[in-house]
Order: structure tokens, then C-alpha cells, then sequence
């Protein structure tokens, strides 16, 4: 039979065991609070801008000139 150490006389290493054991996790819920967007609020980035990335380092952008012609911008870099 194992005599009773109280917490604060065990080792580093025995209390660091201890609290693995302890340890939970919180499973399928995130403890992260959110809230609801107003569907009044205006949005300029979802509206305007669309990303163009393909991933490999270039970047394609579309212009529009004065006279409605759309031109398209890839970037290397």
C-alpha cells in the first residue's frame, strides 16, 4: 500500500504527472465566445475584393480602365 504524500511535498516530476492526469480536454466544445454579425452593417471587403492567389507565388488581379475594360495583372514574385 502507498503511503499519502500531501501535493506540495511531491517532486517536480510526481506533480507534473499528477496534473497530466487531471488534465481534461473540453471535447467537441470551443469555449471561444462569439456573436452574431448585424446584417445591417456594411462589409467593404466581402463586397469588393475577391483573392486571385493560385498559391504559387503569383498574384492576378483584375483592373478596370476608364472606358469598362477589364484588364488582368499577374504578379511573380
Amino acid at each position: 500500500m502507498k503511503k499519502f504524500v500531501p501535493y506540495e511535498k511531491l517532486s517536480k516530476s510526481k506533480k507534473r504527472e499528477l496534473d497530466r492526469i487531471k488534465r481534461v480536454t473540453w471535447g467537441s466544445v470551443n469555449p471561444v465566445t462569439r456573436k452574431v454579425e448585424s446584417k445591417k452593417l456594411y462589409k467593404r471587403k466581402s463586397r469588393n475584393f475577391t483573392d486571385y492567389s493560385d498559391g504559387f507565388g503569383t498574384f492576378t488581379f483584375l483592373l478596370r480602365t476608364k472606358n469598362s475594360r477589364l484588364i488582368r495583372l499577374c504578379i511573380l514574385y
